[in-house]
């Protein structure tokens, strides 16, 4: 089909892609907006407390110190994402007179890890709540470690806050940017759609063009 041809369809039914367009922008501007969401962003430092050297014994330069801290950040960032965690963090936020459930914390926690460096992110929707939330939660880490590492390899677990907690609003990800002008384009291409639809079922003759694409010869056109 000619782009000229194509052209005089969408120009006869232009007004498809407009409504199908304007419904589009219309939920767009009447759906509610989201509830704004902050983050807390804690780092800890997590390691074992190294074991007393004998200065007559080769201590291997405390290697198996490292190495048993590298393992500990693995098992310790599964803790904080579990329920005991959330349970424990919760039973210090009810001694502030701070009610949340465990279930609740759980679910808005994440983790990350680097070396022996423990990255902890609360997302919540109560940006005054985030502050006595992050708070309990390095009580938890700092002093309940023995809660959950109750041996501790026999020498028990260092926690050190090393940055934060930074609280702020959590930006729109690219897929929250790209919603609008994705849901417009794709509803432009609908209309246009339909368009070339309704041409196509549609048997009226509009122009001598029509008409020659049946073969049949055009003497004469009346303007409009």
């Amino acid at each position: 089909m000619e782009l000229k041809r194509l052209w005089k369809i969408l120009r006869r039914r232009w007004w498809l892609p407009a409504i199908t367009v304007l419904i589009v922008l219309v939920s767009l501007l009447t759906r509610p907006s989201p509830p704004p969401t902050y983050v807390a962003t804690l780092r800890f430092l997590i390691g074992v407390q190294p074991e007393p050297v004998d200065p007559k014994v080769y201590g291997y330069d405390r290697y198996y110190t490292w190495l048993t801290s590298e393992y500990l950040i693995d098992d310790f960032s599964e803790v904080v994402r579990g329920s005991e965690f959330a349970a424990q963090v919760s039973a210090h936020l009810h001694d502030k007179g701070i009610s949340i459930p465990p279930g609740a914390i759980q679910g808005s926690t994440q983790t990350g890890k680097l070396h022996r460096l423990l990255t902890v992110t609360v997302t919540w929707n109560n940006a005054e709540d985030l502050p006595a939330i992050a708070q309990a939660i390095i009580t938890t880490v700092k002093e309940d470690s023995t809660r959950f590492f109750p041996e501790a390899f026999g020498y028990g677990v260092t926690a050190i806050l090393v940055d934060g907690p930074h609280i702020g609003p959590v930006m729109p990800g690219l897929r929250d940017k790209l919603d609008a002008p994705v849901r417009i384009i794709l509803a432009l291409l609908v209309g246009i759609g339909l368009s070339l639809l309704w041409h196509y079922v549609d048997d009226t003759l509009y122009d001598g063009d029509d008409v020659r694409a049946l073969g049949i010869p055009v003497i004469a056109e009346i303007p409009h």
